[in-house]
């Protein structure tokens, strides 16, 4: 494996990260797939840096280049998982990067981290969700969760998206870490009439979906919008998509490409999380760079919604949540909250600014 002299080169192991690139591809993704390709393009703007993805099998070709960043081929979700990791690890080694970052617990992430260790190479983790730090994961996840958590005390750093999950991953686990904020360029919003309460996530369980179509039911006179695509192995989504098409105020999208949500967000008065939980909800940002006020069933890391007023936390139950949109409704209560997040998101969230962290942070790890 040779590697290009006095470029560093970053190897983003992200399976599901294929159709951000690609919009002609309609799948799945997440906020962990949307924020590790931003730091990537971001990176692909500096010639010291060389961004490169392993991605899943979706027919493209085993090598592509879109947007300055190298696409690996690698497992197809539909075959034996052995034959998935081995696939993984040829893309890994065909990568040859002095960095490997990973983004979302799964079994890849001590995967990674053992080929790191064999070839001597820098791994590094970004937590996703509060559930990786405070001890929910290793609970829901015994075995796999202590092959997590071997990796993650074995990585050359791990980045966390809040001072929460900072002290939770020390707390619980003893790990140390650095905080670096979830990005988004923030480019100009289209104009749009402010007219949707919106929704916007994969349908697992764990996002609560059922909750948003409650709040329709309760809020009948007000339009409200739902971008909720099949999450991996969701056997209720047909469920939740007939229950959908019954309410008569709510719209239900099972795709929206990455490039056409902003639209979506430009229309919404209130973005609704209705998640039992997250790390940063990447959708905060894009509801804050909209000018959208935030209400969530129970999600505030670092209590950003009080502490900066951009919106309402709940206590974890409908009634509150249902309470709490009322209130934003009333009066237009919203507008404040929507144009405290627009200035709360320009000053934390631009990707623009924190790639110098990660600038930073890979050249100390790699000695550049």
């Amino acid at each position: 494996m040779n590697r290009q002299q006095n470029t560093i080169r970053i190897c983003f192991v992200s399976p599901k990260a294929y159709p951000i690139f690609n919009p002609q591809v309609e799948a799945v993704f997440g906020g962990a797939e949307v924020d590790l390709y931003l730091i990537a393009t971001e990176l692909a703007k500096d010639q010291r840096f060389e961004p490169v993805f392993v991605t899943a099998d979706y027919g493209q070709d085993n090598i592509e280049t879109r947007q300055s960043v190298r696409l690996i081929k690698s497992l197809d979700f539909a075959q034996n998982p052995l034959i998935g990791a081995r696939k993984i690890w040829n893309a890994l080694k065909q990568a040859d990067a002095a960095i490997y970052l990973l983004k979302t617990a799964s079994p890849g992430v001590p995967l990674v981290q053992h080929f790191c260790r064999t070839y001597r190479r820098r791994f590094v983790y970004k937590t996703a969700s509060q559930a990786e730090c405070d001890g929910g994961y290793t609970r829901e996840h015994p075995v796999l969760g202590c092959l997590f958590i071997r990796s993650l005390r074995q990585a050359a750093q791990v980045i966390v998206q809040s001072r929460q999950d900072h002290d939770n991953l020390r707390r619980h686990f003893g790990i140390d870490s650095v905080i670096i904020p979830n990005g988004h360029r923030l480019s100009d919003v289209p104009a749009a009439e402010k007219k949707t309460i919106l929704w916007v996530g994969r349908s697992a369980a764990v996002k609560g979906p059922q909750r948003f179509l409650d709040l329709a039911a309760a809020f009948p006179q007000e339009s409200f919008v739902m971008v909720c695509p099949r999450a991996t192995g969701d056997v209720a989504y047909d469920q939740l998509r007939q229950r959908a098409g019954q309410l008569p105020n709510l719209t239900f999208y099972d795709h929206v490409g990455f490039s056409e949500i902003e639209h979506f967000f430009a229309e919404a008065k209130v973005l609704v999380n209705t998640s039992d939980s997250e790390g940063f909800p990447n959708t905060f940002i894009q509801a804050g760079k909209a000018a959208a006020a935030i209400l969530s069933f129970k999600v505030n890391p670092d209590d950003v919604l009080t502490r900066h007023a951009i919106g309402l936390c709940g206590d974890g139950t409908p009634d509150t949540l249902a309470l709490n949109l009322r209130r934003l409704l009333t009066d237009d209560r919203w507008k404040e909250p929507a144009q405290n997040g627009l200035a709360y998101v320009r000053r934390r969230h631009a990707i623009e600014t924190l790639i110098e962290s990660y600038k930073q942070l890979f050249v100390r790890l790699t000695g550049e």
